[in-house]
Formats: C-alpha cells, sequence, structure tokens
C-alpha cells in the first residue's frame, strides 16, 4: 500500500453510512427534529460546546488508520456495527413510527443522541495509531465522544423537554 493510499484509508470512512444516513433521512424527520425547532432558543455556550467536540469527533478519525489487526480491533468493528445498528434502529423509529409509545418517550426521542456512543466506541477501539507519529490511547477519542455525547443529550433533552411543556405532551414528534 503506499503512503498516499494509507492516508486514505482511515476511519472516517466509518462516518460515512451515519453521514448518508442523516442526509437521507433530513427531510423526513418529524418536526422536533428540524433544524428551526432543534436549535431554537439552545444556550449559545451549550451549541458551541456540542459543535466543537461534534468537529472533533468526526475529524479525528480522519488521521487513524483503518485496518484490522488485532483481536481488540476485531472487537472494535463488531461493537461499531452493532452501535451504527442501533442507531440506524433509533431514527427509523422516529422516522416512521413517530407516534408510539416508544417514540414520544423521552428515552425514544432521545435515542439517536445516545446510540452513537456505542458506534463511537467502536471506532475508538478500532484505531489503534494515528497518522501523525504521536502516541495512540482509545482514551482520548473515547473522552471526545464522550463530551460530544453528553453535549448533545443535554440538547436534545431540552429540546424534548420544552416541546413537552409547550405542547403538554399532545405529540411532541409531530410532522
Amino acid at each position: 500500500m503506499t503512503i498516499a493510499m494509507g492516508y486514505v484509508w482511515n476511519c472516517f470512512w466509518l462516518m460515512a453510512p451515519v453521514l448518508l444516513f442523516n442526509a437521507l433521512l433530513r427531510n423526513r424527520l418529524p418536526m422536533a427534529y428540524q433544524p428551526d425547532v432543534f436549535w431554537s432558543d439552545i444556550p449559545a455556550w451549550l451549541k458551541q460546546s456540542e459543535n466543537a467536540f461534534r468537529t472533533a469527533v468526526f475529524a479525528l478519525p480522519m488521521l487513524m488508520p483503518l485496518r484490522v489487526v488485532h483481536a481488540s480491533q476485531t472487537f472494535g468493528l463488531q461493537h461499531y456495527g452493532v452501535g451504527l445498528l442501533l442507531y440506524f434502529c433509533s431514527w427509523s423509529m422516529q422516522v416512521w413510527f413517530p407516534k408510539t409509545r416508544w417514540s414520544v418517550s423521552r428515552w425514544g426521542f432521545m435515542a439517536p443522541s445516545y446510540t452513537p456512543m456505542v458506534w463511537l466506541l467502536g471506532i475508538a477501539l478500532l484505531g489503534n495509531a494515528f497518522f501523525p507519529p504521536i502516541p495512540y490511547s482509545p482514551w482520548v477519542y473515547i473522552a471526545l465522544s464522550g463530551a460530544f455525547v453528553t453535549f448533545h443529550n443535554l440538547h436534545v433533552w431540552i429540546v424534548y423537554s420544552r416541546i413537552r411543556a409547550l405542547r403538554n405532551f399532545s405529540n411532541p414528534l409531530a410532522r
């Protein structure tokens, strides 16, 4: 494998299914997830923190070679696959079954914001090095992912709470 191909074959490819799925569902999401509602009245510190950690979590895999040579990386790939399935299922429930008891519950509404931790942990375990000659520890990526998911979940908690209060929980996910 050439050096250039080594840089191209990185863990960012594991973000592609997530980005594609999100792009395909964008126009089908219930009203609560539409940008005008979702980002409305969220404190600036929360928006900035969430987006800063999101950027780090999505950018860092570009510096991580994608190769499976150790048992822990195989486990990481399996963890990623399970996490991706959970993430897709959580969004699918919101898109295709938005009025179910699960979808209108706080746990169901927030599922697309907490399930990424599973596939992000898989990416952390898959990585075992950086392209630049700096030491790699999965804990760095796990910590960044944990911070992102924490801020993202706080954001979603606020959205759910606000919609529930405004609509008296008639159906916070109505289109």
